[in-house]
């Protein structure tokens, strides 16, 4: 039988103790004796997050699977449990097994959002590993991060072994047979990591060296050693419907921010927005087969008792068979009362029929992200919607019976003006005047409500505009206020709502989003003076990173408020996506030119990710 790593008298003294003690069901439990590899999967947020996310579920899953390991959880602390944990001297520990952190093989840390960096530095802490890689020896634990911020990951670079570039179902076994070498024999860390650095996909910041000119850009950027690649090539999945996916999901004991099974239907977009990461880095776009979606929906919801169902894509709307798929779940679905829910639609390709078929199980709110309140700024960052678009999706809602809808847009963009951020208002006042003209009072179900909310500009890499300037914070939420104004002087003012994200929180997402190894030191000041849970307006300390920032003679204008050359030796060059450098010139280009660029089923644009040999690029030829 387990014993917990926390006491009673400690889990009952703090707030929602479910986070910390594992049991959950379908989580994994095996022999420690009979496995030659401990692997922990670490999300660096609250429990709550870190179980909503989707890429540790896939690996775990796909880790278990191998006899010789054993994968299992960790996530950051809340406050309230860290320092306890720092007064008493407790090491942070897995879920399954409660065992240490500092006692596993690999620390698998997942990189989603920039402003969970000082997390991961708590993670190390409290697990008693050495924070930097430098000071790290045989017998440490093996640091891994991969994720979306993995991209650029020299902010970060001192506090990591290796990154892993890309999807993680595909080099990881051969990662781990090389660890089993390495365990067993008399190999150094040093050797181990120069031979992890040949496996495709595998980073390893150690190894290589940054010089940087006098005005602070990055003047040269290479490895140590001749026997260490100078590009590393991202990983991709070529066929999804054959890629692993889990079966028995973990089901918390407690409320989680996606309480729900998650179905990944495809992976990457057509689409080519000129502001998403995601889109340019999970190219080229692969769906799975609805047979295999099938299977896995009826697997999922039969081994965890869930009630929702929820499709996993970046534009679900361009999965080819989602009418079909939705309406195959839809009869199953109504039978046993379970709701299907159907995020990143859009609204120009959205289908009455489908509304409808799923308001008869469950009525939700919709969601649409026009991104930009006028045309000329939506073809800026080539966001291939037209205010008709916009307009006749959302009556379709109404008629489907919805009468609250949320629009996303983006406030900063480049070549934004105020014209365009009025654009948010009169276009939201527009929708309300649509239900208004068109549904009867008689039909009306309570108060149409149309909520806008924008958020703030951050460019990021591998994209179009990671050569953007930022809006400066102050010009932000000049704008922000501006708009606000602008809805409450609305006709239909009662039935808009208008609402703007944090600057300053924003502002140092941008700073880490395209920064480079001189944040390390930054970071771990910042995480030295008391500062985690970055992302929770709460925790957040702007005084922190100031000091920290003035410290290291850092100016944060530097690396947000400017906008950056093209010629320009970038922190994330020497990463290969696919999609190449000269496309996104192009596109920057296209993007001052007020110019659209075809999705990638109307024309290929020739971006590069056709070298990886699957998905869109090929299936004409299919």
């Amino acid at each position: 039988m387990r014993k917990l790593a926390l006491s009673d008298e400690i889990l009952m003294s703090i707030e929602k103790p479910a986070r910390y003690i594992g049991g959950e069901y379908n989580s994994v439990m095996k022999d420690k004796e009979k496995i030659d590899i401990r692997f922990c999967m670490c999300f660096p947020d609250v429990y709550e997050i870190g179980m909503s996310h989707l890429g540790i579920q896939i690996l775990y899953d796909m880790f278990n699977r191998r006899e010789d390991t054993w994968c299992e959880r960790v996530y950051s602390p809340w406050p309230d449990l860290d320092a306890v944990m720092r007064e008493k001297n407790i090491p942070l520990f897995a879920m399954e097994s409660q065992d240490n952190i500092k006692d596993f093989d690999f620390l698998g840390i997942t990189l989603q959002y920039e402003m969970c960096y000082t997390n991961i530095l708590q993670v190390l802490d409290l697990s008693q590993i050495p924070m930097k890689s430098e000071n790290r020896k045989k017998g440490d634990p093996v640091v891994i991060g991969g994720g979306p911020c993995a991209y650029n990951p020299e902010p970060i670079a001192d506090f990591f072994d290796i990154f892993y570039i890309g999807e993680g179902e595909t080099v990881y076994d051969i990662l781990l047979d090389l660890y089993k070498e390495y365990k067993h024999s008399d190999m150094s860390r040093r050797e181990f990591l120069i031979k992890a650095s040949n496996i495709p996909g595998l980073y390893v910041p150690c190894l290589y060296d940054v010089c940087y000119n006098e005005d602070g850009t990055i003047a040269d950027f290479g490895p140590k050693y001749g026997n260490v690649p100078e590009k590393i090539v991202k990983q991709v999945v070529n066929d999804m419907s054959s890629a692993v996916y889990p079966e028995n999901p973990i089901v918390p004991f407690m409320k989680v921010t996606q309480d729900r099974i998650v179905l990944e239907i495809m992976r990457g977009c057509i689409r080519g927005c000129r502001f998403c990461q995601a889109g340019m880095i999970y190219r080229p776009t692969r769906p799975k087969k609805v047979e295999v979606l099938k299977h896995y929906a009826e697997k999922m919801l039969a081994s965890s008792g869930q009630e929702e169902i929820s499709f996993s894509s970046l534009s679900s709307s361009d999965y080819e068979s989602l009418y079909e798929l939705t309406d195959c779940l839809i009869e199953k679905m109504n039978h046993e009362h379970v709701n299907i829910s159907l995020p990143s639609l859009r609204i120009d390709a959205f289908s009455l029929d489908v509304m409808s078929k799923i308001q008869d199980v469950k009525k939700n709110s919709l969601t649409f992200a026009p991104e930009a309140g006028t045309q000329r700024l939506r073809n800026v960052i080539n966001k291939g919607l037209t205010k008709e678009d916009i307009l006749n999706g959302s009556l379709q809602a109404f008629l489907g019976g919805w009468n609250k809808v949320k629009l996303y847009f983006m406030m900063g963009l480049p070549t934004e003006t105020y014209e365009d951020i009025e654009g948010i208002a009169e276009l939201s006042e527009e929708i309300t005047e649509l239900y208004f003209a068109n549904i009867p009072k008689e039909k009306r179900d309570g108060r149409v409500m149309v909520t806008a909310s924008a958020s703030y500009f951050v460019p990021k890499p591998f994209t179009p505009f990671q050569w953007a300037s930022m809006l400066e914070p102050e010009e932000f939420v000049k704008r922000a206020y501006h708009v606000k104004d602008r809805f409450r002087a609305a006709k239909n003012h009662k039935s808009l709502k208008f609402q703007y994200h944090e600057a300053d929180i924003t502002i140092l997402e941008g700073l880490l989003a395209r920064g480079d190894r001189k944040l390390c030191d930054v970071i771990y000041d910042v995480y030295m003076s008391g500062q985690i849970f970055d992302a929770w307006t709460e925790y957040f300390h702007k005084e922190n990173w100031e000091n920290a920032l003035s410290k290291h003679g850092i100016d944060i204008g530097f690396y947000t408020y400017r906008e950056r050359s093209t010629d320009e030796i970038l922190p994330w060059d020497f990463i290969d996506i696919g999609v190449t450098k000269e496309f996104m010139k192009r596109e920057w280009e296209r993007a001052k030119a007020e110019q659209v660029t075809p999705n990638c089923r109307q024309k290929c644009s020739g971006c590069g990710a056709a070298k990886f040999g699957g998905g869109v690029c090929f299936e004409a030829k299919n």
